[in-house]
């Protein structure tokens, strides 16, 4: 309980200290005041304050769920850089506008299941619902263990059922097509080097030439590097780099003679060093160069406007008074735009360039659609590829050619085998054999 002390001014006059015991029994200073009155609130106040952080006090419930998530748990919670960015969007996004206003201890399992509804009926589709009920179940957690709710309001609330999706794995000779369609030797080794070592991008792309025994062909990884919104790092830079991987354990595994021959002799023609990295990002800035003009015969008409009006395909007018959105008048567009441009007749504004840290690392977002996303289209694979399923086609490729499933479990570095017994049988021919099998009985 707090008290006061008297003591006197230096003009005489009485003056009261009030004092109180914070939350760990220390003594503290309230101010001091010209009456008892004051001095009495001011210690009571403070001993108001310090109820409110203990775990009886249920006052500590009412807190609104915006200050809370927002001002207390997400400044707070340890998680990875990346981590939080998601969960700092998905929280002002989707939940914060449906709890914000609500005070912790009111929040019930009802509500969050209304809640789950809503979001399904607006057409948010099932992993966005479950990456919600993810950061909401974490906040919820964190709150009834520090005492601040009695009930977990995310318990037993159901949410839509994500179908698991099948792997689509490429064969090889689909492989080679789209690397035959990369733009020039580094992607495609770069390429190439995802799919001999089944790597994360990530990882692949934090890969140092200090991580490869080029005389053992022995690689370690140990590191991956993310992508984030500078405004989420530390130090207000696009890439953060983590000394350890996703399951937070390195691992080794040998390289074939040919991809690790090539990692050698690029290594030495760019003149890298141990502490370099390997794959280094390009002048992601270069102007597109001026597109050719369509050849306007035989293009047609563009369909009616609102006014009823045609205009002649690969024309301005069929672009800006057609409306017409077809490659060949939006390539018209483009290099009026581009001429006029080049002649010093526009002022436009600076290209956007993707800021790099000082080591170079890939942009994954630039890469996919400058480079990957290109190269499967001019490919016609038929299908759409992702720069993660290089790492799909190691694993499958592999336990397809007889390789053991723990071996390739430890060279992915997968935390569970059932992970890896995923891609047993993705390949389209992986039911041959047991197609001969049936045949051969019903046909014996």
């Amino acid at each position: 309980m707090g008290y006061l002390k008297e003591r006197k001014d230096r003009n005489g006059a009485t003056r009261y200290t009030a004092y109180y015991h914070d939350a760990w029994g220390e003594e503290r200073s309230a101010g001091t005041f010209g009456s008892k009155k004051l001095a009495n609130k001011a210690w009571q106040d403070e001993e108001a304050s310090v109820r409110k952080g203990r775990i009886w006090d249920p006052a500590r419930g009412r807190i609104k769920f915006a200050a809370y998530s927002v001002k207390q748990w997400l400044p707070n919670h340890q998680m990875e850089l990346s981590t939080r960015q998601t969960y700092t969007y998905t929280l002002h996004r989707h939940v914060v506008p449906k709890f914000g206003k609500m005070a912790m201890v009111d929040i019930l399992p009802e509500h969050v299941r209304e809640w789950i509804k809503s979001l399904k009926e607006k057409g948010v589709n099932p992993p966005t619902i479950q990456k919600c009920m993810t950061v909401m179940s974490a906040i919820c957690t964190t709150a009834f263990n520090d005492k601040i709710i009695w009930l977990h309001p995310c318990r037993a609330v159901k949410i839509p059922t994500i179908e698991e999706n099948s792997i689509e794995v490429i064969t090889p000779e689909q492989f080679d097509l789209i690397y035959q369609a990369l733009p020039d030797a580094d992607s495609q080794l770069l390429v190439e080097t995802g799919i001999e070592t089944g790597m994360r991008w990530g990882e692949l792309t934090e890969c140092r030439v200090k991580d490869l025994n080029f005389t053992t062909r022995i690689l370690l990884v140990r590191r991956a590097v993310a992508e984030i919104n500078p405004r989420f790092h530390p130090e207000g830079k696009r890439f953060v780099v983590t000394p350890y991987t996703k399951n937070k354990k390195k691992r080794r595994f040998k390289l074939s003679d040919q991809i690790a021959n090539k990692l050698k002799a690029h290594a030495e023609a760019q003149s890298r060093g141990r502490e370099d990295l390997f794959f280094l990002n390009r002048d992601q800035g270069t102007p597109t160069p001026v597109p050719m003009k369509p050849n306007l015969e035989d293009l047609g008409d563009t369909e009616p406007n609102d006014k009823g009006k045609t205009y002649k395909h690969g024309t301005l007018s069929g672009y800006s008074l057609g409306l017409c959105r077809d490659d060949c008048c939006r390539a018209a567009m483009a290099a009026y735009r581009a001429e006029r441009r080049a002649a010093g007749k526009d002022a436009p504004r600076k290209r956007r360039v993707r800021e790099t840290d000082e080591d170079g690392h890939i942009s994954a977002d630039w890469f996919r659609r400058r480079v990957w996303k290109l190269s499967v289209e001019s490919a016609g694979v038929g299908h759409p590829v992702r720069i993660h399923d290089l790492r799909h086609a190691h694993g499958s490729w592999l336990l397809a050619g007889g390789a053991d499933l723990q071996v390739v479990k430890e060279r992915l570095g997968h935390g569970s085998i059932k992970t890896t017994e995923r891609y047993l049988h993705t390949l389209p021919t992986a039911d041959e054999t047991a197609l001969n099998a049936l045949s051969k009985i019903r046909n014996r």
